[in-house]
């Protein structure tokens, strides 16, 4: 689905945002996009792009290309929608989209994130879901170092 096919199916419907690098997928990442879903009508992932994950991660990343994730990600039976932005942060794409709830795992507060004043702004929600403990990126990444 594409951004514009959500817009003409949104009325009445919750639309529910998250965002992220999603580069090497893990159980922690299914269990929170499910949770995510769960809260709403649909879900839009939206994917940092490869120059971007560099900028945030370093250089060894991304490990999976961007059409790689996005091919992952849209294949997720919770998942309807996947786009990707460039920038560091999602806050020019949660102002096009204007989801109803915004979506971020248990490292953040609402407080922290740049768009929470956005999201706030227009009347929409932020949610912070917790993660499934000991599933992570860094400590998939880290045991493969280690072997």
């Amino acid at each position: 689905m594409t951004i514009s096919e959500l817009t003409e199916l949104r009325a009445g419907k919750k639309v529910v945002f998250t965002n992220g690098v999603f580069d090497i997928l893990h159980a922690g990442h299914v269990d929170y996009l499910e949770k995510a879903r769960d809260l709403g009508d649909y879900l839009v992932v939206a994917l940092n792009t490869d120059s971007s994950v560099s900028r945030l991660k370093g250089p060894s990343r991304p490990v999976n290309s961007l059409s790689d994730r996005m091919r992952i990600i849209g294949a997720l039976r919770c998942v309807d929608c996947v786009v990707s932005f460039p920038e560091d942060t999602p806050e020019a794409i949660i102002a096009s989209i204007r989801p109803d709830i915004h979506v971020k795992g248990g490292d953040y507060t609402v407080e922290s994130l740049p768009e929470s004043r956005i999201v706030l702004g227009y009347g929409g929600e932020v949610v912070i879901l917790p993660f499934l403990e000991g599933r992570s990126t860094t400590g998939i990444l880290k045991k493969l170092d280690e072997s």
